[in-house]
């Protein structure tokens, strides 16, 4: 774990940079050239020249020019008029959106055949997904001098920086420090292309991992699956165990498919039951059967760790080009999510540690009367869906939803149930593009004002079911997220939210009302109780997975050297670590290893942390809506736009990102639902 740097090591850090970042400019060039700007200047623009001077140094390179040029171009291109300053600013803003917008859409427009459910994926699919529009655009900048316009006249900042100053900034400033963030890094073409062909294969692996539900037999030779079902891993095992719960024989089920996510884990699971509904398999025994016969199989293998292993050698590749972050972790907590490591695991340890989860646990419990098993992490009984039957749920969405037009037709109807006046709910419905999903489904936002946020969304034959239409609704929250922040914003360097959390926590709130798009929804006493321990135990179980994803990472770069095999083991024995840790001392179980099924943690890159945090953020935006407007207080959060966590909530509800206001609601929760038990 890298510790905090001081900001006054930071200025000399910049003057050190060509020693990590490529920048060839002497010292004694750097020097003479700040001299120069000084003079003719004066002392006030100090603190700027040297700071912007350094910043340029440090990716300077022989091909951008000799060190004469370089001192040439900082003569030329200093800005001092405040007037000028503001109009270059406003020239990025502009120009930026258009750059950044449409390489997304070209990027969108090449994946389409991968991510979409259009027809059969070519072979030259694969290609045009991995060709990346943005690979170059880092070299492009900088030898066309973009960056080092912005780099010398706008002033870059630590995350101490802005943890620190940025209260303190107008929103003008916050915008000018996000454009210039840009220009941070300079990444190699081939580097770029290389992490965007590792990050497409993992996800094409994912997205075509299907396990055929009618095919799994037990002991007995039974199927305990109707015919047709068809999951993706984990998203659709996982929610099926949850929809389980709702039944009164659901546990023969709900161990079956803890032995299918054991299986993929370990590796052990047949290469031939994936994606492949010709055989059959029994999971607990490890036997595949073609026609009734038994029939020899090759175990997977390490395919799943070597796509992650993939993933981490082209991030590794990159370091060097982030002087400041030279590790993925570094980038994902400093950069990304604006919150440091320590910090971060502080926070979510803290839910998990808190003595009011064996409260929780004991209370799931006595719901289920019997003792807990691992997959109860999953535990679905305090949602109010959680007491029907889904074959209930599917058959209202398959009715109401029988395919994609269906549901984009009702986007304007779902948006007003949940609070949204017509006249948002019809503009933010001509900004949402539904398309067919070949995964379990997920939002794309646009970079680009005139373009339309896109929601992708698993539809069967025979119309939606249910899972899907929670998945949606998920993604709906995603997009309308996407849309305010981006087409309500006041500059554009400011669109989004400060993290991939706060999109996540919009995202929950959505999901947790889709009973309530049904017309099926309570809102008594008990429903919020039971809506509070739902949202606790779902952070604790997500946070457990969140710290399995960031021990991995942390053991990738011990391991830079590690073969698929050993990471599989590391993945299993850390699994079992944080399981030991948080949740066995209440389950009366060892060595789980469930906590390591996660796709996202094949596919995208420390990406599960964002989940807790989002449930935290969450509660706290649901304690702040009680007796408020979703549409309205949501459209003005959206509209802060993207500074740093803690300023983004004090604007949004009054008060820093804490997990103090779930903890203590959740203690509550408890009391009240021990005396209706």
């Amino acid at each position: 774990m890298l510790k905090p740097v001081l900001i006054t090591f930071i200025f000399f850090l910049f003057g050190t940079l060509s020693s990590f970042a490529g920048g060839q400019v002497d010292q004694q060039t750097i020097s003479n050239t700040i001299q120069i700007l000084e003079q003719k200047y004066g002392d006030q623009q100090r603190q700027q020249i040297e700071k912007g001077v350094k910043q340029i140094a440090g990716f300077w390179r022989q091909d951008d020019g000799s060190a004469d040029d370089f001192s040439e171009f900082c003569r030329k291109q200093f800005i001092v008029d405040e007037k000028l300053l503001h109009e270059t600013f406003e020239r990025y803003e502009t120009n930026l959106e258009s750059i950044y917008g449409y390489g997304h859409e070209i990027q969108r427009d090449l994946s389409v055949p991968m991510q979409l459910d259009i027809g059969p994926i070519l072979p030259v699919d694969y290609f045009f997904a991995e060709f990346d529009p943005f690979a170059h655009l880092d070299d492009d900048f900088f030898t066309s001098k973009i960056a080092f316009v912005a780099l010398l006249n706008y002033p870059l900042y630590t995350l101490a920086e802005r943890l620190k100053l940025g209260p303190t900034w107008s929103r003008e400033q916050w915008a000018q420090a996000r454009m210039v963030e840009k220009f941070a890094s300079r990444v190699p073409a081939a580097v770029s292309q290389s992490l965007t062909v590792a990050y497409v294969q993992a996800e094409d692996y994912i997205s075509n991992y299907n396990i055929y539900m009618h095919h799994l037999l037990d002991d007995n030779g039974d199927r305990l699956f109707p015919k047709g079902l068809k999951l993706i891993t984990h998203w659709g095992l996982r929610d099926e165990l949850k929809a389980q719960y709702a039944k009164t024989d659901g546990l023969p089920c709900q161990q079956m498919i803890q032995t299918v996510m054991e299986r993929i884990v370990t590796q052990q699971i047949p290469q031939k039951v994936i994606n492949n509904d010709q055989v059959d398999w029994n999971p607990l025994r490890n036997k595949v059967y073609k026609n009734g016969a038994e029939i020899k199989f090759e175990p997977e293998g390490d395919t799943r760790y070597q796509r992650l292993l993939d993933i981490f050698h082209a991030e590794q590749a990159a370091d060097p080009y982030y002087p400041l972050m030279p590790t993925k972790i570094d980038r994902r907590f400093k950069k990304d999510r604006e919150i440091p490591e320590a910090d971060f695991e502080k926070l979510i340890v803290s839910v998990l540690t808190d003595p009011v989860v064996k409260d929780v646990a004991n209370l799931i419990s006595k719901r289920l009367n019997r003792k807990l098993q691992p997959f109860d992490i999953w535990y679905n009984g305090f949602k109010q869906r959680g007491s029907i039957d889904e074959t209930q749920l599917d058959k209202i969405v398959s009715e109401r939803y029988p395919d994609v037009q269906a549901f984009q037709n009702d986007i304007p109807n779902i948006l007003k149930s949940l609070g949204f006046a017509d006249s948002t709910a019809a503009y933010l419905s001509t900004k949402i593009t539904v398309d067919p999903s070949r995964g379990a489904g997920h939002a794309m936002g646009a970079e680009r004002r005139p373009d339309n946020a896109h929601l992708r969304t698993r539809i069967a034959k025979g119309g939606m079911k249910y899972k899907g239409f929670n998945i949606a609704i998920h993604e709906l929250g995603h997009n309308v997220e996407q849309v305010f922040s981006l087409n309500k914003i006041d500059y554009y360097s400011l669109h989004s939210v400060p993290n991939t959390a706060f999109t996540e926590a919009f995202a929950f709130v959505f999901q947790s009302r889709d009973l309530d798009v049904l017309g099926m929804g309570r809102n008594d006493e008990m429903a919020q109780n039971l809506k509070t321990l739902d949202t606790y135990w779902s952070t604790c179980e997500i946070a457990a997975v969140g710290l399995v994803d960031m021990r991995v990472w942390h053991w990738m770069y011990d391991h830079p050297d590690a073969t698929a095999e050993e990471l599989k083991g590391a993945v299993i024995e850390i699994s079992k670590d944080v399981w030991n840790s948080y949740f066995a001392p209440f389950f009366g179980i060892k060595d789980s290893i469930l906590l390591g099924v996660y796709s996202h943690m094949i596919e995208s890159g420390m990406y599960i942390p964002d989940y807790s945090l989002g449930f935290i953020i969450m509660f706290q935006i649901e304690q702040y809506l009680k007796d408020r407007n979703l549409g309205t207080e949501m459209e003005r959060m959206c509209r802060t736009g993207s500074i740093t966590p803690d300023a983004w909530m004090r604007a949004a509800v009054g008060g820093p990102v804490s997990a103090q206001p779930l903890l203590d609601a959740t203690r509550e929760a408890v009391k009240m639902v021990k005396t209706k038990l």
